[in-house]
């Protein structure tokens, strides 16, 4: 058995001693999402077009992450909805400005790895990266989406003559507290995962015009600015939804 055999034996076990059944679902939407990317690759690298593969597992993803998860229906329905709007709109961010940035491809950092490899695959690389990035930047907005509807639905229940001023106000509260974790997150892996290279850099000397300049540096940057963005963006999409539901349901 090998090591990486082993990690996984041992995290699914643990899931399921602790979570229960909710464990088991868990584990289970990570194993159909695994699933979905491994058959999005098989897709592009056939010839379908790299954005619209993208899309279409993104939203069977969000489906997924957020419909198996421990929430209510209106609560799944209100986050899949925020990050679907999130997603139409970080699709319409992010493909401009990769293009203006010019980061997609092989860095020269990877060029001693891969130059025994023909890079003519028939496959743009820039329609690659603007596919990756907005994959990448999915389980981000699904968990603070559920989160934040989760969060304000039981505040509903608690409270049902709420008004929308003060549902709102309690609805920023939960999601700037989501926004500084998960920018940590976001932050200390970009930072975590390129230590080394970070290391190896300075050890050569290099100035900070380097890094700006590095296609490994600005490409890692610019995912944790866009799934930060796009956190923002889905906490006040699901706060607005949120609010506009309860008016409805009250005047009814």
């Amino acid at each position: 058995m090998t090591t990486l055999k082993m990690l996984i034996i041992v995290l699914a076990v643990l899931v399921i001693l602790v979570g229960g059944k909710k464990g088991f679902m868990a584990l289970s939407s990570f194993g159909i999402n695994f699933c979905l990317l491994f058959l999005s690759i098989i897709l592009i690298a056939g010839g379908f077009p790299p954005v619209a593969v993208a899309a279409f597992s993104g939203i069977c993803i969000l489906a997924i992450t957020i419909f198996m998860s421990d929430c209510g229906e209106k609560e799944a329905n209100t986050a899949f909805i925020a990050t679907l709007i999130v997603l139409l709109l970080m699709i319409l961010l992010i493909a401009p400005l990769d293009h203006l940035m010019q980061i997609q491809g092989f860095s020269t950092e990877d060029s001693e790895e891969v130059e025994a490899f023909n890079l003519a695959i028939g496959v743009s690389f820039e329609s690659i990266l603007l596919a990756t990035t907005v994959l990448s930047t999915l389980g981000a907005i699904a968990e603070a989406a559920i989160a934040v509807a989760s969060g304000m639905h039981e505040l509903i229940i608690q409270s049902p003559n709420i008004s929308a001023k003060d549902l709102r106000h309690s609805g920023q509260i939960i999601g700037f507290q989501i926004m500084g974790m998960t920018f940590n997150t976001l932050f200390f892996g970009m930072f975590g995962s390129n230590l080394a290279l970070f290391i190896l850099l300075d050890k050569l000397q290099v100035n900070f015009g380097y890094y700006l300049n590095s296609k490994i540096f600005v490409g890692e940057t610019c995912l944790v600015l866009y799934s930060a963005i796009a956190v923002v963006a889905v906490i006040g999409v699901t706060i607005e939804l949120v609010v506009k539901r309860s008016n409805v349901f009250q005047q009814q």
